[in-house]
């Protein structure tokens, strides 16, 4: 499994920047939506390539006698 890693910046004059990494897809802003609720307005957000791939989905196999 990727590590998930959130970065922060703050700037001098207040702004937070937020940086996700690890993440594929919507998963990003369903990780961050309380830290951002918690911190206050969202003036902009741009995506990274990584919120334009897919999630990979994990299957699992059972043996055949346990299907």
């Amino acid at each position: 499994m990727p590590q998930k890693t959130i970065r922060f910046t703050i700037r001098p004059d207040g702004r937070v920047e937020e940086r996700v990494e690890g993440v594929a897809g919507e998963a990003c802003q369903q990780l961050t939506e309380e830290v951002e609720a918690a911190l206050g307005t969202v003036e902009r957000q741009e995506s990274t390539s990584e919120a334009f791939l897919q999630p990979e989905v994990q299957s699992l196999s059972l043996p055949a006698h346990l299907n």
